[in-house]
């Protein structure tokens, strides 16, 4: 799929799974099966299929290292190259993830632990225009009328619905551009909750790569029922 002048462009994955569940009422929702998979180990297997993602550096709680380890070995995850411990922020932990990863990759593509329904068609999507615009996001364009909340909680403002798009990962971007933007989030004191915030930061522009409205990310007990259906239907029952 790769043009000439891009042939031997590395990519290096990070899955970010360093959350604590809070919202899950104590499921932890990495390791939910779906359809006789871990909703971690789906989020992770379309990138071991891609032979542009050299590598894969998985994020995670400290105490979920040693399962990760076994599910590693179970589901023959051969692309991971470390499990590290995950930071107190997410900024932190991508941080940890790609210091892991080998120098020589030259972009980073970083995803979310749960977020198990990024498909290789998805995934080629972001790298193709992470190569030609330098940064890209997977999102999909917003189906909701967005209002903006005052602070005693009245509307204030009704944004264009056709310029909001919604967000999701995988989000990739250039080694260097990446760095120098994680280095002045450090000069700043500045700590984002979404990648791509860092490079807006430095007046990066970040490419929408159209995502799936199926990528859903597994966030609270009512995703539960809707990644199961997902589930069936992406394995074809």
């Amino acid at each position: 799929m790769w043009k000439k002048k891009d042939a031997g462009q590395r990519f290096g994955a990070v899955i970010v799974a360093g959350g604590s569940s809070s919202r899950m009422q104590g499921v932890d929702k990495q390791s939910l099966y779906l359809e006789d998979v871990p909703v971690l180990v789906r989020s992770i297997l379309p990138f071991t299929k891609m032979e542009e993602v050299s590598e894969i550096v998985l994020v995670c709680r400290e105490d979920f290292i040693p399962e990760m380890m076994e599910l590693v070995w179970t589901f023959g995850l051969e692309k991971i190259r470390s499990i590290v411990r995950g930071g107190s922020t997410r900024q932190q932990s991508v941080q940890r993830g790609i210091e892991a990863l080998s120098e020589d990759v030259d972009y980073f593509l970083i995803h979310d632990g749960a977020r198990p329904f990024a498909d290789e068609d998805l995934i080629a999507r972001c790298m193709e225009d992470a190569l030609e615009h330098g940064a890209a996001t997977a999102a999909v364009p917003s189906k909701d009328t967005i209002k903006v909340a005052d602070q005693e909680g009245f509307i204030s403002a009704t944004p264009d619905r056709s310029t909001l798009w919604l967000t999701q990962t995988p989000q990739i971007f250039r080694r260097d551009w990446y760095l120098q933007a994680l280095q002045q989030a450090r000069l700043d004191a500045v700590d984002c909750t979404d990648d791509c915030q860092l490079l807006e930061r430095l007046g990066r522009k970040v490419h929408l790569s159209m995502g799936s409205y199926f990528n859903i990310k597994i966030t609270t007990q009512e995703d539960i029922p809707i990644a199961m259906a997902i589930a069936q239907v992406m394995d074809g029952k």
